[in-house]
């Protein structure tokens, strides 16, 4: 009676919502108008009309695109069409949060209007504007259960705003839901947009905040513009900086789409410097970061796009295949079901799959490796519902909301489900017609005809929408039918399989009629004839239950690593309160040089003390180094590894960019270098530029985040580039020595004026404020010295011609980098107190190195230069002290040798206050080394960063077992996935299915 009661009274309301329809409408109707009914009835069916809410044999009632009536066991009202439900579910319509329905495509030419002056900000492009969507997308999509999306624009790096849509086929105009919810943005660069800059990650992250900052400023200068009474000229017109108006001020959504868990890291950042308020459409490598994600309230939609497996058909192939590749195999598939364990909230999305007909079976996978289904449903109706604004129309079967419904035959969540209907707003949509017949079992087929079986035993299994079999002759091995299926208007199976068994080369076409027990049919044969055949099922089909998924992958219990690769640490070592080192021979670097049988005292990750027989704090952890040698960290002032980019090339002048916008901790090389003994680098940027970026300073502090390995209140560093490499960009000034001279001077002197303007403003406010320019206010800091010159550079000549311009402008040279010709200018360097950091003994690898020495190290220590080696090099960045060992050979003694990877680098680079040698306050970064450091046949024993260990030998012994113990179980489990026709050694391996899909 309530459900009659509640039809009764939501009458009225039909009948308004459809006058309310008609009233408005803004297109008159052409001729009569459509006359098809809304009124629906569905009836019979087991309705989800929220995650957890079930009802059986209910009634849902539809009138114009809204639900007016859901309810169990009740009749359909008069006047409504009927649709027989019986057997099936009804579920919500999903939603999907991070759709790419097209549309966005350039226009020949370019885009046109005071846009922005990089073709790679387009936050003036609006989804609502353009709807032209692609039909073949929206209509795959719908397909796959969704009625309403969230439109995103793909093109460049702002991309434009994203609109919430309905998936109907109805005109553009009905079918918006809410216009411009959000910005896009994105990493990745569009190449069919052109333009030069920014073609690295850390240009793309320092033009996102230059935007967001101009996009500031745009506000203030348009409102000067007016307070003045229009009484001043107008600031320039862009329609980007205009369209982030609301982004930057938090009152409009951006959101990122991230493809690494770095990028999350980095987007993340970005929004809190700006106050954004940020969504994030992940990378399916969230479960790397839970740790880091919990508590975090801030949307995520995640994809459903899982690997395939590493190829391991064979004993070469499975050495070859990283752990790192082999974890994320295996976890991908559990990211949906780490996310929702941690009650980290998540949409789960169709984008980023390579097809979107993986998306029942990865979100089937997803929900067999430990995804809820009422959490999995949630992701894909309530939560994306809320996030978008729409929950008071969408999400949910209820009175009053949209009529978005998807009617499948069983569990969505389980093989046997299949979508039959897809409802938007009231209209059906069919997707799959139910098969005729059942044809799964076992059958013996035999055949009278020549150049063919006798008796075979055809199989069939899988769900009805998605079968699979084999057929076997007698003393045979099952050969594999491939594209079977089930004309759904006929009835009839069709099918191929290989003629080899038979004789024939070729494939053998199947088809047949199937009526209760028997089947009976024809096939056609590589030889152009054809045979008939008649069957008998003699068993039925013994299918998994419903509710179940059938996965052939084996439970690991794999550890949380950080990073997810080969020696990816549990968690961060423990920093002993109090420490003690004894009986080593001790390097200290410093004023007590080196000492026999002496210790080392370390508490709260800072030198306490060296010397003999010190005292230690009660419960000090003590290590006895008799036979040892103990040394500082070893550092590198030169390396380019652990970032995701090294050059900026698109502009010659770019010290805005930062190295440590790009750090990355899944860099095998930290580990490496920690096993060398090296504790501290600058990573630098590369040198294709006149000024490049900024340098970043980094502890190999392995198993931490990226921001992490950073060293706090360091010593900021930008790196300059003379010689060959910054000259050598055909499509870009300068091209010549003299031109990377003049560029640079240019520069300095627009950033005086440009601090001119600034200075004048601020004495009166009156006129357009000036904008804050990042590439401006790098160069004041570098005429300032708080930005430190690292100058990349081989000759003497352009080196000296730097120097002058230093001397003309006022800043300071810290280092030159490489020189191999420092030897000739080593007065000229320690008059003017510049460091040198050189090779221990490479030269004549190209023309402007010719001039080289292996004395050059030893000539510049002489002369008074502090000097340093560097290695340019992942690899000689890991046996430093070999490279010092070196200079032994060009007669430097065994302290100064050891001090150019130790205090003479860390004084190179304006960092010798906290490292560099063992003296008392430093940083506790050192090393036990099982000999002479300088000897090529000495290994580092341990290394310690900050008083922690992050590296030592025996660590290192389990840590490699433990690799083997995880490779060996991954590849284990790769093959117990592969299906039965995996292929032959050699082969790339089919183990995606069930395991990793």
């Amino acid at each position: 009676m309530k459900f009659v009661r509640s039809l009764l009274g939501l009458a009225a309301l039909a009948a308004g919502t459809l006058q309310a329809q008609q009233a408005s409408r803004t297109e008159p109707v052409a001729g009569l108008r459509g006359n098809s009914t809304g009124f629906h009835a569905l009836v019979g069916a087991r309705v989800v009309t929220a995650p957890g809410q079930v009802l059986d044999n209910a009634t849902i009632v539809i009138r114009n695109g809204v639900v007016t009536a859901v309810g169990a066991g009740a009749a359909a009202p008069a006047g409504a069409r009927v649709w027989d439900l019986k057997g099936l579910t009804v579920y919500p319509g999903f939603i999907d949060a991070h759709a790419d329905l097209g549309g966005d495509a350039p226009q020949q030419g370019g885009d046109v209007g005071p846009t922005h002056w990089n073709p790679q900000v387009r936050a003036w492009f609006s989804t609502t504007a353009n709807l032209k969507d692609d039909s073949t997308r929206r209509i795959a999509l719908r397909s796959l259960g969704f009625g309403a999306a969230l439109a995103v624009p793909r093109q460049g790096l702002f991309r434009g705003t994203a609109s919430v849509v309905n998936l109907s086929d109805a005109g553009v105009r009905e079918r918006v839901l809410r216009p411009d919810l959000a910005q896009s943005v994105g990493f990745q660069r569009s190449f069919a947009l052109g333009g030069m800059y920014p073609n690295s990650t850390m240009g793309t992250t320092a033009l996102m905040k230059q935007t967001l900052l101009d996009a500031e400023w745009y506000i203030r200068a348009w409102g000067a513009y007016e307070t003045s009474g229009r009484s001043i000229l107008p600031p320039e017109t862009s329609e980007a900086l205009a369209a982030l108006g609301k982004a930057v001020k938090g009152q409009q959504p951006v959101v990122f789409q991230t493809d690494s868990e770095e990028e999350y890291l980095r987007a993340y950042k970005i929004a809190s410097e700006y106050k954004l308020t940020p969504w994030f459409r992940g990378s399916g490598q969230e479960y790397r970061l839970v740790d880091v994600l919990k508590g975090r309230t801030q949307p995520l939609i995640v994809p459903l796009a899982f690997p395939d497996a590493p190829n391991v058909a064979n004993p070469e192939a499975a050495s070859n295949a990283s752990l790192a590749d082999l974890r994320h195999w295996y976890l991908a598939p559990t990211n949906p079901a780490q996310l929702a364990a941690n009650n980290i909230p998540f949409a789960l999305t169709a984008d980023g799959l390579s097809s979107l007909n993986q998306f029942f079976p990865n979100l089937r996978v997803a929900v067999a490796r430990g995804l809820a289904p009422d959490k999995a449903l949630a992701a894909l109706t309530t939560v994306p519902a809320q996030w978008l604004g729409i929950e008071r129309t969408h999400g949910t079967i209820a009175v009053g909301k949209a009529a978005n419904l998807v009617v499948s035959e069983g569990d969505l969540f389980t093989e046997e489900g299949a979508i039959r209907d897809v409802w938007v707003q009231g209209t059906r949509f069919g997707v799959t017609r139910p098969p005729q017949v059942d044809p799964r079992g076992t059958w013996t087929i035999t055949s009278e005809d020549q150049g063919t079986f006798k008796s075979a035993t055809l199989r069939l299994e899988g769900p009805l929408n998605r079968i699979r079999g084999t057929i076997e002759m007698p003393s045979r091995r099952p050969v594999n039918l491939t594209g079977v299926r089930v004309i759904a208007e006929t009835g009839r199976l069709e099918a191929t399989f290989n003629g080899e068994q038979l004789g024939l080369e070729g494939a053998v076409l199947l088809s047949g009629a199937v009526r209760d027990n028997e089947f009976y049919g024809w096939m056609s044969l590589p030889t152009g004839t054809d045979a008939t055949y008649k069957g008998t099922r003699t068993e039925p089909f013994q299918g998994p239950a419903r509710g179940a998924v059938a996965v052939k992958v084996p439970k690991i219990d794999l550890p949380f690593i950080r990073p997810s690769m080969e020696f990816g640490r549990t968690s961060q070592p423990e920093q002993p309160a109090a420490l003690v080192v004894r009986n080593a021979t001790v390097w200290t670097q410093g004023a007590q040089g080196k000492l026999e049988n002496a210790d080392l005292l370390v508490q709260a990750g800072k030198i306490v003390k060296v010397g003999q027989k010190l005292a230690a704090p009660k419960g000090a952890v003590e290590i006895d180094a008799t036979g040892k040698h103990l040394t500082p960290g070893l550092i590198d002032p030169h390396t380019h590894g652990g970032v995701s980019s090294i050059n900026e090339s698109g502009f010659a002048i770019v010290p805005e960019v930062q190295m440590g916008d790009v750090i990355t901790h899944n860099n095998i090389w930290f580990y490496r270098q920690l096993a060398g003994g090296l504790t501290t680098t600058m990573i630098k940027h590369g040198s294709a530029n006149p000024i490049g970026g900024e340098n970043v300073f980094v502890k190999t502090r392995w198993g931490s985040l990226p921001d992490e390995y950073k060293i706090t209140n360091a010593p900021r560093t930008v790196k300059f580039a003379l010689g060959e490499n910054p000259k050598r960009s055909p499509t870009r000034y300068p091209n010549t020595r003299m031109g990377v001279q003049e560029i640079i001077r240019d520069h300095f002197l627009a950033a005086r004026d440009y601090e001119k303007e600034w200075k004048a403003w601020e004495k009166t406010k009156t006129g357009l404020p000036p904008r804050r320019d990042l590439r401006m206010e790098a160069l004041l800091d570098i005429l300032n010295q708080k930005l430190l010159v690292s100058s990349h550079g081989y000759r003497a000549d352009e080196f000296l011609a730097l120097v002058r311009l230093a001397e003309e402008f006022g800043f300071r040279i810290q280092t030159l980098q490489h020189g191999v010709e420092a030897y000739k200018i080593a007065d000229e360097l320690k008059k003017s107190g510049v460091a040198a950091v050189v090779w221990s003994d490479w030269g004549a690898f190209k023309m402007e190195a010719y001039d080289a020495t292996s004395f050059n190290a030893r000539l510049l220590l002489e002369a008074g230069v502090v000097t340093s080696l560097h290695s340019d090099d992942n690899e000689i960045s890991t046996r430093m002290n070999w490279e010092a060992g070196k200079l032994l050979r060009s007669g430097v003694n065994e302290i100064d040798a050891l001090s150019t990877v130790t205090l003479n680098a860390a004084k190179a680079v304006a960092i010798d206050s906290r490292i560099g040698s063992l003296e008392a306050g430093k940083d506790a970064d050192f090393v036990i080394w099982n000999g002479n450091p300088l000897s090529q046949f000495t290994k580092a024993e341990q290394t310690w960063v900050d008083g922690r260990r992050y590296f030592s030998l025996d660590e290192d012994k389990t840590l490699r077992e433990e690799v083997a113990r995880q490779r060996a179980q991954l590849i284990q489990a790769i093959l117990a996935a592969a299906p039965a026709d995996a292929p032959a050694a050699g082969a790339p391996a089919r183990g995606r299915g069930q395991g990793g899909n």
